[in-house]
């Protein structure tokens, strides 16, 4: 509590997602430890920019490192790695843990959690949704159009105390969480999105999100891959109302031309995340 909780170190996958998160949640005053790759010698000399509407704001000096044996045991440990690197967990996650750590994953699709708690057991191990339009721009930079809001939730059961003082602590950073109670209903809904945008973007052709919507023959199959994703969400017991695709489509439009993290990751020859989303 207290001065303790406000200073808890939090090890971050330093990508889009990982390096915005951290660096709104060092100006709200946490202690962040970033685990970084390629971007690691340039974030020490010259930190981090975080590019948004209301302006840009500079982290320097910035705790990054290159291997989670140099972090150490931590409170918290919030994962941003994609999905394809998911091979990677048993190396990664334990030198991180102490008695009480919790693990936080906020990667896209479904299998995740599943996959961190078989590394660091299930009772350890909690999922999140972002709904947040960031791209990294340049080394160490990372470019937000629309902060939009997270979801977090327990692999098993409703939302604890923990889950509550998560979605808090993001909240207090900019970035709008809420604890939530069907962690895997709420997968279902963001696949909602991923499934049709992330994947139209590249199949027709590396189109931005704008661009897919304002073409009818797109539109049309976004909102019939929406409601086929509803469907087998509710044959496993679980609500995509039509309002929510509504939400979608009346969201999207505010983010621009955004091009979806998959579109990304298949442009620069990266492995999307075909089996976790699709």
């Amino acid at each position: 509590e207290g001065e303790a909780a406000r200073r808890m170190p939090l090890p971050v996958e330093a990508g889009a997602l990982g390096t915005f998160n951290g660096a709104r949640l060092v100006l709200a005053g946490r202690e962040v430890r970033f685990l970084m790759r390629s971007d690691l010698p340039l974030v020490r000399e010259r930190g981090i920019r975080l590019v948004e509407p209301a302006g840009t704001r500079s982290l320097h000096p910035v705790q990054a490192f290159g291997s989670a044996g140099e972090i150490g045991p931590v409170d918290l440990v919030v994962i941003t790695l994609k999905a394809t690197a998911n091979a990677e967990l048993p190396r990664l996650l334990p030198p991180l843990l102490h008695a009480h750590t919790a693990v936080l994953t906020l990667q896209n699709g479904l299998g995740n959690e599943e996959a961190v708690a078989a590394v660091v057991g299930a009772e350890r191990v909690l999922g999140g949704l972002c709904f947040i339009a960031a791209t990294r721009t340049l080394p160490g930079e990372v470019t937000c159009g629309n902060p939009g809001f997270m979801d977090v939730g327990e692999l098993a059961g409703p939302a604890q105390d923990r889950t509550r003082a998560v979605a808090a602590m993001f909240t207090a950073a900019g970035v709008r969480c809420t604890a939530d109670d069907r962690l895997a209903e709420a997968r279902w809904r963001k696949l909602s999105w991923n499934i049709p945008f992330n994947g139209l973007a590249i199949a027709a052709g590396g189109l931005t999100t704008d661009r897919l919507l304002a073409d009818p023959r797109h539109l049309a199959r976004i909102r019939a891959l929406m409601t086929e994703v509803a469907a087998a969400a509710r044959a496993l017991g679980y609500d995509v109302p039509a309002s929510f695709l509504q939400r979608h489509l009346d969201q999207t439009p505010k983010i621009g031309a955004y091009r979806p993290s998959s579109l990304v990751d298949h442009e620069a020859g990266r492995p999307i995340e075909l089996e976790a989303i699709w």
